[in-house]
């Protein structure tokens, strides 16, 4: 989950601030004060994340679960999901931030049937990502990638989604992609509190066009409903947001 969306996810759901940064909560602060509507867009996200998740773990049957910049822990993470459906499960986070990654260790215990591993790993390299993320996963077998609020960050749209085809590239027939991203379509106030925060210094992220998004499924068999915004994903009890919101995911098969 992109850092913003992070830190705000955590002060408005999780209730817990130890991991927050001065500078991270000012900017958020900023951000929040532009476009109020970022609370529901972190949510939006969050929840997203957990419904295709527990798709690909019960539905699916996916056993294997690689999520490439993790962000700080949180509620209902990638592992407690999918070993809450299948307790054999196996996790592996990636990110390239210290703070992340010392608070991953300490936090995101699995569970003794499955494994949760941890990898300093920059999106950017995705051949190292793979190759260390094979000391936990299997290759020959299906593989869920999650790319949460992370390609954002990748401001060249062709950078970013070249990215994404080298990390499917690596993964077997039957694996699958979540993704899901900031998108400018929905409101000029989230573009200008993004730009806003993008000038404060902080990791910019970059706004795409649903479009754009859809494309990062290129060669993939989307699942149905999609590429939508993300309260639309196969909504359930839990969904407490606008339907219509600046996040938009999906999640597509690998054949």
């Amino acid at each position: 989950m992109a850092p913003i969306l992070c830190l705000l996810y955590r002060g408005t759901v999780a209730g817990d601030d130890v991991l927050d940064r001065a500078v991270d909560r000012e900017a958020g602060d900023q951000y929040r004060q532009v476009f109020p509507g970022v609370v529901d867009v972190a949510r939006a996200s969050r929840q997203f994340l957990v419904r295709s998740i527990m798709f690909l773990a019960a539905e699916a049957g996916v056993r294997q679960f690689l999520d490439v910049g993790t962000g700080l822990p949180t509620a209902n993470n990638t592992h407690e999901v999918a070993q809450g459906i299948a307790p054999d499960a196996r996790i592996v986070y990636v990110d390239s931030d210290p703070l992340v990654l010392v608070h991953a260790r300490a936090l995101l215990v699995g569970t003794a049937e499955g494994r949760t591993a941890y990898i300093d790993g920059d999106l950017h390299d995705p051949a190292a990502v793979i190759a260390e993320a094979g000391r936990t996963l299997d290759f020959q077998q299906p593989i869920g990638l999650i790319l949460s609020g992370v390609m954002g960050h990748v401001p060249d749209y062709e950078t970013a989604r070249s990215i994404a085809r080298q990390l499917l590239a690596s993964l077997p027939s039957g694996s699958y992609l979540s993704l899901n991203d900031g998108t400018s379509l929905i409101s000029a106030e989230m573009q200008q509190a993004q730009d806003d925060y993008n000038d404060t210094g902080a990791i910019p992220y970059t706004l795409r066009s649903p479009d754009e998004i859809v494309g990062f499924f290129d060669g993939l068999e989307l699942v149905e409903p999609g590429v939508v915004p993300c309260p639309r994903w196969r909504p359930d009890d839990a969904v407490d947001t606008p339907a219509d919101i600046g996040a938009f995911g999906g999640v597509g098969r690998k054949n």
